[in-house]
């Protein structure tokens, strides 16, 4: 009955050890994962579906603005979103990452932007390798009226056409909205390095 009792009793240590081991392993697992979550991939966890509803996210920007938007594509440095807002201030947005002070979180959903895939995609899509410059010269191409926020100050906006894109800035032809882009409509043109720019507002 000893050697029963001890053999049951050695069974039950190495149990405990092995569950723990696992236990630990994947704490470790989870740890590393955690370690190397973007930013980005944590907004894009609310504009999939999935079966479950895609989630506004609640952008703080270095300006001091705040805005509801529900992303809709993710390039390597920004992202493109509905704005939520009623009125005026509704409509189609682009954001520049580097303008994000701060996502706000509801903590009821606050698991869903920690439930990325375990193992990235081997093969990600073209947008995500697209930066901003690529963003802005097809809005170029396009004579696409846009209204630009600049990261310096909330109240810095500026209307009109983006009519070149070089390196690491963008001319925009600033007139009035409405007016179409002739040269007697433009007040001036403006030169914007992509670091000044918080979003865009088509």
């Amino acid at each position: 009955m000893r050697w029963d009792s001890l053999f049951d009793d050695l069974e039950s240590q190495l149990e405990h050890e092995l569950h723990s081991d696992e236990t630990d392993l994947r704490a470790e697992e989870y740890r590393h994962r955690l370690g190397r979550l973007a930013l980005r991939e944590r907004i894009s966890t609310f504009s999939r579906g999935g079966g479950r509803e895609r989630q506004p996210v609640t952008v703080e920007l270095v300006t001091g603005e705040t805005l509801a938007l529900l992303p809709q594509t993710f390039g390597r440095d920004w992202f493109s979103a509905d704005a939520q807002t009623a009125g005026a201030d509704s409509g189609a947005v682009l954001v520049s990452m580097n303008a994000i002070a701060a996502i706000l979180v509801p903590k009821s959903v606050l698991a869903r932007s920690l439930d990325v895939p375990e193992v990235p995609d081997s093969d990600p899509r073209l947008t995500d390798r697209i930066g901003i410059a690529f963003a802005l010269r097809d809005l170029c191409r396009r004579r696409a009226f846009v209204q630009v926020h600049c990261a310096n100050a909330v109240s810095a906006v500026h209307s009109g056409t983006i009519d070149r894109v070089g390196r690491d800035h963008f001319d925009l032809a600033v007139h009035e909205p409405g007016q179409p882009r002739r040269e007697r409509n433009v007040a001036h043109q403006r030169l914007i390095p992509f670091s000044q720019l918080a979003y865009l507002r088509l």
